[in-house]
């Protein structure tokens, strides 16, 4: 099964500071790439945990002893952690965003490439695909989506003309649905447009803010004090969610302050923003997206 090279491997793996006794949770295991570089790192008390919900990535589980893959959304990592014994740990990293396994197999919908059925979903088992979201969602509901997910201007125009064409026939595939978004679509903007509702469609499917909210916040519970969060980060409505909380362990407004007029926040930021070289970026175009954050506990 081809999965492609890890993004920023090195620079991810060197922000966890790898103790070789520790514990650690690779939450977006794919195709394995960050987690067998932790492990290399790791001595034989090492142990390592991963995430995917994703059913095609237990075929890349790793044989080794001191692995673990947990098949699960990573938004109920602290539940499964404590289940198996690892309340707290020293290091997170995370990788988000959709494999370029799931954007190359056609049949999974994600990518705008291929004429599949819209499908989208992540998690297989979820009743919730693009086709419910393109031809069941309320034309309001819709139009909130693209706006918020895709940050589309016209989002209103653009859900008020699915939910128009979609009254004719249900829009059932990719060329169907281009069809419909055709006077949206100019020649020169055409991949940017269809890349922001894809990106929107995709996100309200797989509940990612969602689940990237409810996973940042169990993060603080998790570490160790000094343990470490290594993030990378796709899109700005990922970016800037991963920003805020390591800036203030919050989403919205600001951290309390001491009775010395100082906020108390649970992490501190470890060195500045990192993005691949051009290098990383011509092996791997879907790298040139890449924001990597890594912070300390407290």
């Amino acid at each position: 099964m081809s999965y492609h090279n890890p993004v920023l491997l090195k620079e991810t793996v060197d922000g966890l500071a790898i103790k070789p006794d520790g514990i650690y949770v690779d939450v977006t295991f794919g195709g394995g790439g960050h987690s067998k570089e932790i492990l290399s790192r790791l001595g034989e008390n090492g142990k390592l945990f991963a995430f995917d919900q994703d059913v095609d990535a237990l075929e890349n589980k790793i044989e080794d002893p001191r692995f673990t893959l947990i098949h699960e959304n990573f938004r109920f990592a602290k539940r499964f952690l404590r289940f198996y014994g690892a309340a707290k740990v020293d290091g997170i990293l995370g990788d988000f965003g959709v494999s370029s396994h799931q954007f190359d197999v056609a049949e999974r919908g994600f990518s705008t490439r291929f004429d599949a059925e819209l499908d989208m979903r992540m998690n297989q088992k979820s009743k919730l695909s693009a086709y419910h979201v393109v031809n069941e969602y309320a034309e309001e509901d819709l139009s909130r989506v693209l706006l918020q997910y895709g940050e589309l201007r016209s989002a209103p125009k653009i859900a008020r003309t699915l939910s128009s064409a979609r009254k004719e026939a249900p829009i059932k595939t990719t060329e169907a649905l281009k069809s419909a978004l055709k006077p949206y679509l100019p020649l020169n903007r055409e991949n940017k447009v269809l890349a922001q509702v894809y990106q929107a469609i995709r996100i309200e499917v797989n509940q990612e803010i969602e689940a990237l909210k409810e996973f940042l916040s169990q993060t603080e519970e998790l570490l160790k004090p000094g343990g470490r969060l290594s993030l990378i980060s796709y899109h700005s409505l990922e970016d800037r969610l991963v920003k805020r909380y390591i800036r203030n362990g919050l989403f919205e407004g600001e951290p309390e302050k001491d009775m010395f007029g100082n906020f108390t926040v649970p992490f501190k930021k470890v060195g500045g923003l990192i993005v691949p070289g051009k290098a990383e970026i011509k092996e791997n175009n879907r790298a040139r997206s890449a924001k990597l954050r890594i912070a300390e506990k407290v």
